[in-house]
């Protein structure tokens, strides 16, 4: 944590888990263990699916006020920006990790551009890569992940929608009591928001229907990606997820 960067990846179309993603990292980077994590989230890192984009700005600037980037407003200045702070790292001795929540492209612009501005970079050794879902990989367009899978350290892990298969499985069937483990009425006002955009987008103007979030669970499967770059892979559920990251 004292020289790596995190970055976390999320598509936000035209599911509505990467809002839960959201406030599930928020919640994370809460918790004292991570307290000196560096991490930045990006929004809009979306591939080659069709359907309607879910707006996350409103959650966004709660939970990381002005630690994010908008790649659906400005793809070309969110792949640069990047590209900046990676460098920075790189320069550094640190390795960057990229959680991919969502689609490749974004990953296979930034880092063709570092390579095209750092060709000494050693992308393979410095840039790991994980992805956690079938659907995500199928959802970009070939010749990108292809170009991610080769040039980078690409890691693909057992899909985080379910649970027993080595990875959290964080999408719950049904409500879980969130709030028990929660005692910070900043986290508290993030996750209300991230389940009342949730529910007014999911499934609206034929964008997908998430069948759990619909029934009152919470979906922040993306994040099993975060707990694997992290070593938490003890979690075995989104309960087991707000029992390990409590905030007293």
């Amino acid at each position: 944590m004292s020289k790596d960067l995190l970055l976390v990846q999320m598509d936000c179309k035209t599911d509505i888990d990467d809002l839960h993603t959201a406030a599930g990292l928020a919640t994370l980077v809460h918790h004292v263990k991570y307290a000196e994590l560096n991490y930045l989230p990006i929004v809009g890192t979306y591939g080659i699916q069709e359907g309607l984009y879910v707006p996350p700005n409103e959650l966004m600037q709660l939970a990381f006020e002005k630690n994010w980037l908008d790649a659906h407003k400005n793809w070309k200045k969110a792949v640069k920006k990047v590209v900046n702070e990676v460098h920075k790292i790189i320069a550094k001795g640190g390795d960057v990790w990229v959680a991919e929540a969502g689609q490749s492209e974004f990953t296979a612009d930034w880092v063709q551009l570092l390579m095209e501005k750092n060709p000494d970079i050693e992308i393979s050794n410095r840039i790991h890569v994980v992805q956690h879902s079938d659907w995500n990989e199928s959802a970009t367009d070939p010749d990108k992940l292809a170009y991610v899978q080769k040039t980078t350290d690409y890691h693909k892990i057992a899909d985080g929608n379910a649970e027993g298969n080595g990875t959290p499985g964080l999408k719950s069937e049904g409500e879980i009591d969130w709030q028990s483990y929660i005692n910070d009425t900043h986290l508290i006002d993030i996750w209300n928001t991230s389940i009342r955009l949730g529910n007014q987008y999911n499934g609206k103007d034929g964008r997908y229907l998430n069948e759990s979030v619909a029934d009152g669970g919470l979906d922040f499967s993306d994040l099993s990606e975060v707990c694997y770059i992290l070593g938490e892979m003890k979690i075995v559920n989104a309960v087991d997820f707000f029992k390990d990251f409590k905030v007293k």
